[in-house]
């Protein structure tokens, strides 16, 4: 691997262990570089060294996520938020289980409010085509749901999908569960889908607090 290919891998690794204000000479380090400014070097700048790390990943998850879709849309199968969902998390199940990436979801936890990975980069990045159809889809699925909380459950959807997803990990790292094992990833899209899809209750929380 080139250096800046160990960068990125340790950057990945030490983000999710430590968090986005691990000192990058230790991310260096790890790296295997002994000019604790390698970082900035390669990268410029902590924000840099973390949107390439995402980019990274995402090139993978991008060309998976559109070959799911063309499948679906070769069988003119439906848009449902099941299988909408599939097309959305299944690639980043197969980081780990094809691929052999351990880390990017707890990457993912730690940096979910970074502007890498908000709703305008999603939304409106060039490289990140099949997230902007997936969630489009999905805002279509859910008419039952009135316009204001369907955003708002949408815009949630990320923060429950990192957290789920490095819960994950660390149950694989724990030897609690196989990567492969796709009953444990039906059961994480099924919370997933819940999050989205449950029923609005009638107003309750003010009147018992009246009382």
């Amino acid at each position: 691997m080139t250096a800046r290919e160990r960068i990125l891998l340790a950057a990945e690794r030490l983000i999710a262990e430590r968090g986005q204000s691990v000192p990058l000479r230790d991310i260096a380090a790890a790296a295997g570089q002994r000019n604790n400014s390698a970082v900035q070097y390669h990268f410029g700048s902590r924000d840099g060294l973390i949107e390439a790390v995402v980019e990274q990943r995402m090139a993978t998850l991008e060309l998976r996520r559109l070959e799911l879709l063309a499948e679906r849309a070769a069988a003119d199968a439906p848009d449902g938020v099941h299988e909408l969902l599939e097309a959305l998390v299944v690639p980043m199940f197969e980081l780990r289980s094809q691929h052999g990436i351990g880390y990017y979801a707890r990457f993912l936890e730690q940096i979910r409010t970074h502007p890498a990975v908000t709703d305008e980069a999603n939304l409106r990045g060039t490289r990140r085509t099949s997230v902007r159809v997936i969630m489009h889809r999905l805002d279509r699925a859910l008419p039952e749901l009135p316009p204001a909380l369907r955003l708002r459950r949408l815009r949630t959807l990320p923060t429950v999908l990192f957290s789920l997803l490095a819960d994950h990990e660390r149950a694989i790292e724990d030897d609690r569960v196989a990567a492969d094992d796709t009953t444990a990833w039906s059961e994480l899209i099924d919370m997933l889908a819940g999050v989205l899809t449950a029923p609005v209750a009638a107003p309750r929380l003010g009147n018992s607090m009246k009382a």
